[in-house]
């Protein structure tokens, strides 16, 4: 299964740096997914997680190496979606934001319940969403900083599209996937803690 997992981030990172639109986007795009792959790597003897974590942050890894080489405001599939729908802008963004609460939700509730950092599961829940707010704000700031410093590169790495409530409703993505994440897999997951 591990060698499965390696393949497939490997296959689609060297596809996804396959002529990307733009190879700075690309890069800042990417970048999170080749982290965590690092960070898995040098945690995986010591702190093992669950396969659904793992194939959690597999599809989200998927998901920012897709926006990555198309860039997020230009990503095919969700062009034909605004034909067929009568969206206003290519939404592949608003999916890498749900994801980035969905996912990080599952990594923060893992370490909590293993580690036994908050008790009760109401406590484990708000701390699970308030981490991926905070997360998700975070990161709103990093592509704040990005386009300071990148000047008029930086609208692909935005995605804005021209939409002035980008930020907020990105933050609000992420907070649906948090709680969509605790509501619909927190069962599941306790299954897949009882046999680590």
């Amino acid at each position: 299964m591990k060698m499965l997992w390696v393949a497939i981030f490997m296959a689609v990172l060297i596809w996804s740096g396959t002529q990307p639109k733009d190879y700075l986007t690309w890069a800042l795009e990417v970048a999170p997914a080749v982290i965590g792959f690092v960070v898995l790597a040098l945690t995986y003897r010591s702190f093992r997680l669950t396969s659904l974590v793992y194939f959690l942050i597999l599809v989200h890894c998927v998901i920012l190496m897709v926006g990555g080489h198309y860039t997020y405001a230009e990503v095919p599939w969700f062009d034909d979606m605004k034909a067929v729908f009568g969206f206003e802008r290519n939404n592949y963004d608003k999916v890498g934001h749900f994801v980035q609460g969905f996912v990080p939700a599952m990594i923060a509730r893992e370490l909590i319940l293993r580690k036994n950092l908050i008790n009760g599961k109401f406590w484990t829940g708000f701390f699970v969403v308030c981490f991926c707010l905070a997360f998700s704000a975070f990161y709103e700031l990093i592509e704040w900083g990005v386009a300071l410093l990148s000047g008029e590169s930086a609208e692909a790495f935005l995605g804005t599209q021209g939409y002035i409530w980008d930020t907020q409703s990105d933050m609000g993505y992420a907070l649906l996937g948090a709680l969509l994440a605790l509501l619909s897999l927190s069962k599941a997951h306790d299954r897949y803690l009882e046999k680590v």
